[in-house]
């Protein structure tokens, strides 16, 4: 399959629909296909015998079940989105790391899930997929409705964060929002003009081609990762590189991506 859209997990939790109702959100923005995935994993020992044939049966239909419920509901509320539906019987993380293989342009999940049929849970799949895959991943968490706000991103100059600078404005645009861009600095080892300078000319290249984009710069002392869930309170995005350094020294999944993708009050956009 080639999904060439967005790609989001779903496990029947509170938290997997916020993500797909999102990933929805985000599919009809861009007017693309959106695959919400469901997945099954038989993990005893007495799977691979005949005897549990109807246990497993019965976890398929269950997660066809639940499967079939949220997409009939994107399908009737979202127009303008090509709404599939894909089971599988494997784990949530490796199907959706394939899937993002195969041609996603974006991958969702939740910060947390059930735990049964897809186990989407931060620490596990959330933080799999946003460690490995090779494309864009967004983690929706915090407050129930982050609508509101502008879209926040961090910038550091490192290759990571300029892809996650583009996407940032092609968001903000998408939503008629206004674009914040961040660069925190150790207070000891930096100078603020100097940073200053850094973050305008990292700018300079993407706002002249979104000059519709309005633009607001915080050049701040402090740790990157505490500027930026401070920005999430009253943010509708936080985006970010997969890895960073300069004045985001250490801007790696693990990190500065770990820590947003658990205490952020808004959805997080992690950049490969």
């Amino acid at each position: 399959m080639e999904p060439q859209g967005i790609v989001v997990g779903y496990d029947g939790s509170r938290e997997a629909r916020r993500a797909v109702e999102w990933a929805a959100a985000e599919a009809g923005r861009g007017g693309g296909r959106l695959h919400i995935v469901t997945t099954y994993e038989i993990t005893w020992p007495g799977a691979y015998y005949a005897a549990v044939a109807e246990q497993v049966d019965a976890a398929r239909q269950a997660a066809e079940a639940i499967l079939a419920e949220i997409t009939d509901e994107v399908r009737d509320l979202s127009t303008g989105v090509d709404v599939f539906g894909v089971c599988a019987a494997s784990s949530a993380a490796a199907t959706l790391l394939d899937l993002g293989d195969a041609g996603a342009r974006m991958l969702v999940v939740g910060n947390r899930g059930a735990g049964g049929l897809t186990n989407l849970l931060l620490g596990s799949v959330s933080q799999q997929v946003a460690t490995h895959a090779k494309v864009p991943v967004a983690v929706v968490r915090g407050r129930p409705d982050p609508s509101l706000g502008p879209v926040v991103v961090g910038v550091d100059g490192s290759a990571s964060g300029d892809h996650a600078l583009g996407l940032a404005f092609e968001a903000a645009q998408e939503r008629g929002r206004a674009l914040v861009a961040v660069r925190a600095y150790p207070p000891a080892s930096a100078d603020e003009a100097r940073e200053r300078v850094a973050l305008e000319d990292a700018l300079a290249n993407w706002a002249g081609k979104f000059p519709d984009v309005q633009i607001a710069q915080l050049v701040a002392p402090g740790r990157p990762a505490a500027v930026l869930v401070d920005t999430s309170h009253t943010a509708t995005l936080v985006v970010v590189g997969s890895r960073g350094h300069g004045g985001f020294a250490g801007l790696l999944l693990g990190s500065v991506g770990q820590q947003l993708m658990h205490h952020a009050d808004c959805p997080v956009l992690i950049v490969h």
